[in-house]
């Protein structure tokens, strides 16, 4: 980055400041390999709740890192801005124990011998609504779609209700195979309106479209739930934000050649979706990203956007390293302040924020150790959470490209 660029930067997110307070970085893992029963902990979501609790959660997978077999939502709850934690607590699914829906998905796997039948649970989504309701959205074996909710801050949850019907809304342009929300959280618009993203792709070779990014909305406070229009076609694993402006920004994973985020606006998060884009700025490894509209504080008058993932456009899973957060303030269009988190394996992360201006990223991280016993490169020995500030962030030089 031109350090003029640089200083120009900091000096906007911190003119109205009478001293900068000092640049921090605190780290934490919050879920770790091999740990209370569990192979595997991956696929990281966390929302700052309208009564500043942290809620942080994921995939708990129990007998291998697989994206399918014997897999539960746990979740942990912090008062204190991430400083420390409840217990893991299991959240969904609660119910029976739940079949595919029809023929059209690929067979699943048989569980390894001497393991029982298995049941995915998988992509958590957290929407903190306003008035304090904690919205949840998850899916069964990338086919069925649940929504519950809390109203006690994320200590307990209701009953899940199935919103699959709205999943098959989008048959008619993709006959899709898999499906899935998020991964991450959603957001809450100011006119009231919920939004999450979903992807969902098929690998019938006769399709014209094999991928796509699109979103579900709910105008009621998630009574019932509504399919918008596909956003980004060929898109994977999306996310999304509200900006200053009022439109909805949504970047999400894919296959280009040209390895970068591929993005999108709206004006109300579900229709008009502005032809994709390709930034320069967002490099794409083949992984999911972070992002969260950054208000920022009394201080810092000026909305940011933040992004973070792998900073690197190598694709294989082994190569997932070098998570970095990035900050732009044109809503999304360049990305001039780039620092690097969690230097090796390193893969999917969420981003959060406090009322005090504390950034917090929930990412999977590995060690040294944890590649020495997979023989490999290994990004997902645990789930981190980082606790920083925006001193820290802005002051960081670019991470390479």
């Amino acid at each position: 980055m031109n350090n003029r660029l640089a200083l120009s930067l900091v000096f906007l997110l911190c003119a109205s400041r009478v001293a900068m307070a000092a640049p921090f970085l605190e780290k934490t893992n919050l879920f770790e390999e091999g740990k209370d029963g569990f192979a595997s902990y991956r696929i990281p979501g966390i929302v700052v709740t309208a009564k500043g609790s942290v809620l942080a959660y994921c995939e708990a997978r129990k007998y291998s890192g697989a994206d399918e077999g014997e897999i539960e939502i746990h979740l942990r709850r912090s008062t204190d801005g991430g400083k420390t934690w409840s217990p893991a607590k299991q959240i969904a699914h609660l119910g029976p124990r739940l079949q595919l829906l029809s023929l059209n998905r690929p067979v699943k796997r048989k569980p390894p011998q001497g393991q029982p039948e298995t049941q995915t649970v998988n992509n958590p989504v957290a929407i903190a609504g306003r008035d304090g309701t904690i919205h949840f959205l998850y899916c069964v074996e990338y086919q069925r779609g649940f929504y519950m909710r809390s109203e006690d801050d994320g200590i307990t949850w209701s009953k899940p209700v199935e919103i699959t019907p709205v999943f098959e809304q989008f048959r008619s342009e993709l006959d899709w195979q898999r499906i899935a929300t998020g991964p991450g959280h959603a957001v809450q618009l100011r006119t009231g309106r919920l939004v999450a993203p979903l992807w969902m792709s098929t690998t019938n070779k006769a399709s014209k479209l094999h991928g796509a990014a699109a979103t579900i909305y709910s105008d009621d406070n998630g009574a019932t739930w509504h399919g918008g229009e596909i956003a980004l076609r060929n898109g994977n694993e999306a996310n999304l934000a509200g900006l200053a402006d009022g439109r909805v920004f949504i970047t999400a994973r894919n296959g280009d050649p040209r390895k970068r985020r591929m993005v999108a606006y709206s004006p109300n998060g579900a229709t008009g979706w502005s032809p994709p884009e390709f930034v320069d700025d967002l490099l794409e490894p083949g992984c999911m990203a972070g992002m969260v509209s950054y208000a920022g504080t009394n201080d810092t008058k000026k909305p940011l956007l933040l992004f973070s993932n792998p900073n690197t456009t190598k694709r294989e899973n082994r190569d997932r390293e070098n998570v970095t957060v990035k900050a732009s303030e044109d809503g999304g269009r360049t990305w001039p302040v780039s620092r690097l988190l969690q230097p090796g394996p390193s893969a999917y992360s969420d981003l959060a924020a406090l009322s005090d201006g504390t950034i917090l990223c929930f990412y999977e991280s590995g060690t040294p150790e944890a590649g020495l016993k997979h023989h490999r490169p290994w990004a997902y020995a645990q789930i981190t959470l980082a606790r920083f500030n925006l001193e820290w962030l802005s002051a960081g030089r670019d991470a390479g490209k």
